[in-house]
Formats: C-alpha cells, structure tokens, sequence
C-alpha cells in the first residue's frame, strides 16, 4: 500500500475508532511488533497487545464529543496527522485534547512507528 493511501486510513480509521472507543479496529493499523510513543518521555509500547491495551485504557473514562483528524502530510513512508479531540473526563469536565502523530508504515501499510505530542486544557478550545 502506497504511504498517502495508507496515511489516509490511519487517520480516518483513528477519527472513528476514537469517536466510538473502538480500539479492536485501531489496532489493525499496526504492524505486529509495532511501537508507540505517547509522550516524549514515556517508555514505549512495543506490539500489538501493549498498543491495544495503552488505547483502551486511554478511553477508559472518557466521554466523546467530537473527534478531528486533519489530511496527513506525508513524506516518503512517513506521516505527520494533527488531531483535535473534544470530549468529557470522568468528573463531566469538558476537555480538548490536542496533538500530533508521526507514523511510519510499511510496504503493507501497517504503522510500524508512531510517536505523540499532545496536550490536555479544560473547555471546548
């Protein structure tokens, strides 16, 4: 799969699987022994499993209301996808979510890395 086809589906399968806290399909964008930086100083996740389980953890708790990912930027194998999530902690907070990921794929298509900066502020910015 070409890199822009394969950008385009990670972002739009993120936009939805977040929407409805389905983190069985977003998983399918990774490659087996993928790996996953949520924050620059965080360990990583390395494969599927740990990916999957960092994902539905991060739902836990979370009410969504809207969830945007902007056209990827796409150079060689390598994406940069902004994101932008509105949503409710588990107080009943309104929170935006705002961020960055860097994906990597391989010639199936599948993220083989990505990496997240991202930042949290109360309210709907």
């Amino acid at each position: 799969m070409d890199p822009v086809t394969a950008a385009r589906r990670f972002a739009d399968t993120w936009q939805r699987g977040w929407t409805h806290h389905d983190a069985d399909a977003i998983t399918t964008l990774y490659a087996a022994d993928a790996e996953h930086v949520s924050m620059p100083f965080r360990p990583p996740h390395r494969g599927r499993a740990a990916i999957a389980d960092y994902i539905r953890r991060s739902f836990e708790g979370e009410t969504i209301e809207r969830v945007t990912f902007a056209p990827p930027l796409v150079d060689g194998d390598q994406a940069a996808i902004e994101w932008r999530v509105h949503a409710y902690d588990d107080r009943g907070t309104p929170v935006t979510l705002a961020g960055c990921v860097f994906a990597r794929f391989d010639a199936h298509g599948l993220a083989v890395r990505t990496r997240d900066y991202w930042h949290t502020a109360e309210g709907h910015l």
